[in-house]
């Protein structure tokens, strides 16, 4: 009876993942946003903070270990090298032990005080909520390719994706332990969810300018990541370049009976310019073709050759936790060599760009 009694009281805890990359100028003003909001859903939540360090180099590990022995709520994971934005993501998910998580970045573009409406929505039965971007403060070309790219993937995508939706998110436990059956080397966070079918709810939000430290995020990582986008939720390319070839392979035909003629009625047209022409189009349209093939079957290589998903070097705040780790069934078997020795080397490039928002 006093069992029950305890789970019937029992507040829920609600997860706050933020992945962290040279991020110690927004340490302490985000800690500054979350407790008020944390504060003032006590009554009914209990609140734990999950920072992911993906390999910083300024010190906001350090500053973060310093925050946890003062703050009960933060628990810290440090990587061995930089992994990513989406991986990180993933990995403070799978660590989390709450009945809900919430997706923020450091940098405070997306505002704390937006978790109670999430959290609302959550109860009315959304195992996923997100938030929308009425607007954002940044450079005009900016918004028009992001805007862009949300459509252009929406429409490549076998799914539907919510459009002007970035990382900035609510997940319920179920959507988390969905993902624990994921065993995806390159993750799009955003399609794999948005596959999953739960009941799914925006709140629409003004995106505000980043204050404090520089974004990391460069167009050769947007590039990359939209990429990433496309081949994770479509194979659109591959049946572009199917039609395409079929379409070519019937204008082969026509060129040939039209130069069999030509030669039978001695009209042909003097000099090789029509023949190199042709040459030309099919180099290029085989090199393209060979470039999609190429970005699928890498994508295959990287996946069959099993390495760490990440690599935890430092846990801070899991001391007193008796309970096993929630790391995902295919991550866990690749993800966390508990015997690396933490450090402070970006590694390689990681394989979705950095861990600025792509947002």
């Amino acid at each position: 009876m006093a069992s029950n009694d305890m789970a019937a009281t029992r507040k829920k805890l609600i997860s706050i993942i933020v992945p962290v990359f040279n991020e110690v100028e927004n340490i302490d003003p985000l800690l500054a946003r979350l407790d008020p909001v944390s504060d003032s859903l006590a009554a009914g939540y209990d609140f734990e903070y999950v920072f992911i360090d993906d390999g910083s180099s300024d010190g906001s590990f350090e500053l973060l270990a310093k925050r946890a022995t003062q703050n009960r709520r933060i628990r810290v994971l440090s990587f061995s090298r930089n992994f990513g934005f989406q991986r990180s993501i993933i990995t403070g998910l799978m660590e989390c032990r709450g009945d809900a998580a919430i997706q923020i970045d450091a940098d405070l573009q997306d505002p704390p005080e937006l978790f109670s409406d999430f959290i609302e929505q959550w109860e009315s039965g959304n195992d996923v909520v997100y938030g929308v971007r009425r607007g954002r403060k940044e450079g005009k070309i900016e918004n028009f390719s992001r805007r862009t790219f949300y459509r252009v993937i929406n429409t490549l995508s076998e799914d539907h994706l919510p459009l002007d939706a970035g990382d900035f998110r609510l997940v319920s436990r179920r959507v988390i332990d969905a993902l624990e059956e994921v065993d995806d080397y390159h993750p799009y966070l955003r399609g794999t969810i948005a596959s999953f079918g739960f009941n799914q709810a925006g709140v629409a939000y003004d995106r505000a300018a980043r204050e404090r430290g520089e974004s990391k995020l460069r167009w050769r990582k947007m590039i990359s990541l939209g990429v990433d986008g496309i081949l994770h939720h479509s194979v659109l390319p591959l049946r572009i370049a199917m039609w395409v070839g079929a379409l070519m392979t019937v204008l082969m035909f026509g060129g040939i009976v039209w130069y069999v003629v030509g030669s039978i009625n001695d009209d042909l047209p003097p000099g090789l310019a029509t023949t190199v022409v042709l040459i030309m189009a099919s180099i290029i349209l085989n090199a393209v073709f060979m470039g999609i093939l190429g970005a699928y079957i890498g994508r295959i290589y990287q996946q069959v050759k099993r390495r760490p998903f990440t690599i935890v070097a430092d846990r801070v705040g899991y001391e007193d936790d008796k309970s096993p780790s929630r790391q995902a069934a295919p991550y866990r078997d690749r993800d966390v060599d508990e015997s690396a020795q933490p450090g402070r080397d970006s590694g390689p490039e990681p394989p979705d760009g950095s861990i600025d928002s792509p947002d």
